[in-house]
């Protein structure tokens, strides 16, 4: 490799006239890289690779990913090239992003201020917190009634521990079950729930908890803390894992999965993360470890009794998507809308009118199968409104040939005055009619 002096000197003896074999010998290189430097095959400062560079084929595919997104972590990133065939560890990526300078600046954030954090000591079992993730864009296949999906996190404040459930809505009722889920996910109760000054916890009128949510923090009896205005650092082991799950699982979430292969994508997502390590002042461990030292305290033996209620519209063949599967409705209730009811911990749903009318009740299948359930009684009554309207005979097809009849070719030649006289038939029935009634010859 030569330097920028030692470029500058070959081409100035160049330019005097010397050969490449002088400047070669003057300079103690070989002629075959005085011959490249020359030719500006090479550059000044930088080593040519005495092997193939493993990297190369990956640039292309890093540069386009971080040009679609400049804050793409780089773990994330790793996450996507395993499956590509890289077999290089993460420091070997970050280097190869360094040196070739593959990240652009995003100016749009360039402004962003930060704000100080301090670190909060949490004793074991002492706190868990939760907090909605807003993801934009889900599966228009997913059915969700808004534009984001939402993933409430709870995680345990001391070991970092967390687990999220995917869910339609941010109401109540949603808000309470997903918690019902997380709290089996994570294995017990803390001491302390906190959460922000999230609606469905805090009546702002009055500042004090919703009596929804009160009867639910009394079920379990855990005390809610609810952060104070413009204090959402409090919780930051939640803030920091929202971060990682909207980074490294939502970011290159595969679009065919349907809502229950999500969840359990983002369950295992969730639980890969126990054995990521953690600093204490006794040493390095693991998330894992320190699961084990929390001391939570079990769930109640039964569930609190909350009612999720969803809209749903009814298909032409007179069936409701719910929670992976399909359900009858009356065919009078096909291609309308309809709401769903599950109270929390049962194994039935009930199918009301947009009035409140309870139409159908059905046993709920496990969630994510694809079967299709169906009431006797919707099918017979499906088939017979089908078939009462069914046309007569066979439908037309687009690309059918139909030429003109006979009743149309008459009507044509009338039109074009071609059609022809009637021809006169004699009919010899009326002659022998007429033979029988005489008895004699005249």
């Amino acid at each position: 490799m030569l330097s920028e002096r030692s470029s500058v000197e070959i081409h100035a003896l160049k330019e005097q006239g010397w050969t490449i074999s002088a400047i070669a010998r003057h300079t103690n290189h070989d002629r075959k890289t005085i011959r490249a430097y020359l030719a500006g095959e090479r550059q000044p400062g930088v080593r040519v690779q005495a092997r193939p560079d493993p990297f190369e084929r990956f640039v292309d595919y890093v540069t386009e990913r971080l040009r679609e997104d400049p804050h793409l972590w780089a773990q994330t990133l790793l996450d996507e090239l395993r499956p590509l065939g890289f077999k290089g560890s993460y420091s070997t990526l970050t280097r190869q992003i360094r040196a070739r300078s593959l990240r652009p600046a995003c100016t749009a954030c360039s402004h962003v201020t930060k704000r100080p954090n301090a670190l909060i000591e949490h004793a074991p079992g002492e706190e868990t917190q939760f907090d909605w993730l807003e993801l934009p864009d889900p599966p228009a296949y997913w059915g969700f009634p808004h534009k984001n999906a939402y993933v409430l996190v709870g995680s345990l404040a001391h070991s970092g521990v967390w687990r999220a459930a995917l869910s339609p809505s941010m109401d109540v009722a949603h808000l309470l079950t997903a918690m019902t889920t997380l709290l089996a996910l994570l294995g017990g109760l803390t001491r302390v729930w906190r959460f922000d000054r999230m609606r469905t916890v805090l009546d702002h009128r009055t500042g004090d908890l919703t009596p929804m949510f009160a009867a639910f923090a009394k079920h379990h009896g855990v005390q809610p803390i609810v952060c104070r205005p413009r204090s959402g650092n409090r919780k930051g082991v939640v803030e920091k894992n929202n971060h990682t799950a909207a980074q490294r699982w939502w970011r290159n979430l595969p679009d065919e999965l349907t809502v229950e292969q999500a969840q359990a994508s983002l369950n295992a997502f969730a639980q890969s993360q126990d054995a990521r390590s953690r600093r204490t002042k006794d040493g390095k461990t693991t998330a894992a470890a320190m699961l084990h030292l929390e001391r939570l305290r079990p769930l109640p033996p039964v569930v609190f009794p909350v009612i999720v209620t969803e809209e749903r519209t009814a298909t032409r063949q007179a069936l409701i998507d719910w929670r992976g599967n399909r359900y009858s409705v009356p065919p009078e209730l096909a291609a309308a809308r309809v709401e769903v009811r599950q109270r929390l911990g049962a194994d039935t749903i009930d199918i009301a009118t947009a009035s409140g009318t309870v139409i159908a009740r059905h046993r709920v299948a496990e969630p994510g199968l694809g079967v299709t359930i169906r009431d006797t009684g919707h099918v017979t009554s499906l088939e017979a409104i089908a078939l009462a309207s069914a046309p007569p005979g066979r439908p037309h097809r687009r690309k059918e040939r139909i030429p003109p009849g006979p009743a149309a070719l008459r009507a044509a030649a009338v039109l074009t005055g071609t059609a022809a006289a009637p021809a006169t038939v004699i009919d010899l029935a009326a002659y022998e009619k007429a033979a029988k009634n005489r008895n004699t010859l005249r």
